[in-house]
């Protein structure tokens, strides 16, 4: 069959190259253009404030598994999810804000139950073990944690150099038909010369 196909006249190699090569420049545009409009829905969801975690998860599988689907915009890492981002800061924010003013009324509170139980006493020396001892047993809250690790939501997925779909097909069937030509032109050339 190889040698049915080296006897094959150049065109319709040149012509199957050419449609092959049409193919794989549509799929692999294809496969850019809906890793694009994956990209943009989470970016969407996160402006939004709904969840990001389905359109994160379908952009990784997507760009995983298909070819030409690189999301490097110059930045790194090329996904970052700002908005979900700044809403855990300034909920932190807001959370660190409530317990300091719960706790400042804690103390208040310690100060007057001390000062009822300890009336006497210079400058309140006596009653500080009495305000610990209240604070201890009134602070319901855990401290609120620390900053907010950004890496979290941050993320960059690799594409594959190929990929089993109509692009990586369509680019495998353009190499072998442009060897395929070259060779059924090389072998066209020799024969020639050697008839002449």
């Amino acid at each position: 069959m190889f040698a049915k196909l080296l006897k094959l006249s150049p065109l319709p190699l040149f012509v199957a190259l050419v449609v092959s090569l049409l193919v794989c420049g549509f799929s692999l545009r294809h496969n850019n253009e809906h890793m694009l409009k994956l990209r943009d829905a989470v970016y969407s969801a996160d402006k939004a404030g709904s969840d990001v975690t389905v359109p994160l998860q379908s952009l990784q599988a997507y760009v995983t598994t298909h070819m030409n689907t690189n999301l490097d915009t110059g930045v790194y890492p090329p996904i970052q999810l700002k908005y979900t981002y700044d809403r855990l800061v300034q909920a932190q924010g807001a959370a660190t804000t409530a317990q300091n003013s719960q706790n400042s009324q804690v103390y208040v509170d310690a100060q007057k139950a001390c000062e009822a139980a300890i009336p006497t006493g210079f400058s309140g020396r006596g009653r500080v073990g009495c305000i610990e001892d209240y604070v201890s047993k009134h602070t319901t809250t855990s401290p609120v944690g620390a900053t907010i690790p950004d890496a979290l939501y941050k993320f960059s997925f690799v594409s594959p150099r190929w990929s089993p779909d109509l692009a990586g097909w369509s680019v495998v069937a353009s190499a072998v038909l442009a060897v395929l030509l070259l060779i059924s032109l090389v072998i066209r050339f020799a024969t020639r010369s050697k008839h002449s």
